[in-house]
């Protein structure tokens, strides 16, 4: 019996021990996989090493669409995770969701975490900060579209691979060439809606949507059936039908085409930098967006895509402050220089940005500094600062399917926007009334 009760009393200070001294879990739910999801472990690995008192877990809950339902789904039921990446046409839901959310500027006030959000760039602070200059959630990976160029396929077709490309309509003219040249897939791209009419809006200093594309109120109205976005879907679709566009898919479908070697151009995000350095078995380089040659104002500056870190409510204080540490430690100038160089996202700091340049790493790797020059080429303007509109994932899905219906041929460009920005504002309407 002493033996017994000896054993029993030494595994329940073993026990309490144990306890006392466990580290406190900090739940991060994100949307990365591939060569993005093994970087973005790296991170939480080194942080995790550098510290005892907090284990940052990191989970996939799968794209951005099923990560932000995912986390609305484990609030309802009271499973929210401490950090939740959210795409950036996730802000405005995320805004409206009142007792959802702990801003990142209050995290940081009331746990004491050093913040300065004057570190951070000013084209990516301000797409996630409140009309008083608050930051309610981290920019974490803030990416800008750029143009792919596979240099092989235009030698293959007898073009200089050096050629202009920085208008549309000098690409225009490397298509037919392209095409003439033989190659099956001249020009594809990801993210259809991002870049071609909501960056594309940006770049060429027209409205995507009313009151100042909705960082000034939520009655905004969609406008992006104006002339030029009219005129460059229009003229996709013509490329489309003579075979030197090629569509791929919704999101980053065409990205598996170009890093095989079969599409010439590609428009995407920066951050395709990562897999095509790490897979394309040919010589590529990155160019400026194209814009189009003669609309007043352009290229005026592109706008950020990605996702933020979103701090959910209902947590305990020693929690927040692992998770204000955490942040913390991602924002560190060595960790985003890093970040940046790896994945081709913008760096979030102006630190991070100036250690790469001083590291050498733009004059090493040609064109990796064309996503941060293109951001900053102009001050923002009303309609280049960014969109802000609610329900805006929705409102992806009808413009996808209005550009599918331009791609295939069964509808003109101006026939296509016009239903999109119809059937757009109906969900507009929507979100406006269930938030007043």
């Amino acid at each position: 019996m002493k033996i017994r009760a000896y054993l029993g009393a030494t595994v329940a200070t073993l026990a309490m021990a144990t306890s006392a001294y466990a580290a406190t879990e900090i739940q991060w739910w994100h949307a990365f996989t591939g060569r993005l999801g093994e970087l973005l472990d790296a991170q939480v690995a080194e942080f995790n090493a550098s510290q005892e008192d907090y284990q940052v877990v990191a989970s996939h809950k799968g794209n951005y669409s099923e990560t932000l339902n995912a986390g609305i789904a484990a609030f309802r039921a009271g499973e929210q995770p401490h950090i939740m990446m959210v795409f950036e046409v996730g802000t405005a839901t995320m805004m409206a969701a009142e007792g959802a959310i702990m801003p990142v500027y209050q995290v940081m006030a009331d746990t004491g975490v050093e913040f300065d959000p004057d570190a951070y760039l000013g084209a990516v602070k301000g797409y996630y900060t409140n009309t008083d200059g608050e930051m309610l959630s981290l920019p974490f990976n803030s990416s800008t579209p750029v143009l792919y160029v596979n240099r092989d396929l235009f030698e293959q077709a007898g073009l200089d691979p050096d050629m202009d490309l920085s208008t549309w309509q000098e690409v225009s003219e490397a298509l037919d060439g392209l095409k003439a040249g033989g190659v099956t897939c001249p020009l594809t791209t990801a993210w259809q809606s991002w870049v071609h009419l909501e960056n594309l809006s940006t770049w060429h200093n027209v409205p995507f949507a009313t009151q100042e594309n909705g960082f000034a109120g939520m009655d905004a109205e969609l406008v992006f059936n104006g002339p030029v976005q009219v005129q460059h879907i229009q003229a996709m679709g013509d490329w489309a039908k003579d075979g030197k566009f090629v569509y791929a898919g919704r999101r980053n479908e065409g990205g598996a085409n170009f890093r095989a070697g079969e599409c010439a151009l590609f428009t995407e995000s920066s951050a395709g930098y990562a897999g095509v350095k790490a897979e394309a078995e040919f010589d590529f380089e990155i160019r400026q967006l194209p814009y189009w040659e003669g609309v007043e104002g352009a290229p005026q500056n592109t706008i950020i895509g990605g996702a933020s870190l979103w701090v959910m409510a209902g947590h305990e204080p020693e929690e927040y402050k692992g998770v204000a540490e955490f942040l913390a430690f991602l924002s560190t100038s060595d960790i985003q220089a890093k970040w940046h160089q790896d994945t081709g996202y913008l760096p979030i700091t102006t630190a991070a940005a100036e250690q790469t340049k001083s590291e050498g790493f733009y004059e090493a790797n040609p064109g990796t500094e064309i996503a941060g020059m293109q951001m900053t080429m102009n001050p923002p303007t009303a309609n280049s600062k960014g969109l802000r509109l609610g329900s805006f994932d929705q409102i992806r899905t009808i413009i996808d399917e209005e550009l599918e219906a331009v791609w295939a041929g069964d509808k003109d460009a101006q026939a296509a926007l016009d239903s999109a920005v119809v059937r757009g504002n109906e969900l507009l309407r929507r979100f406006e009334a269930a938030n007043r």
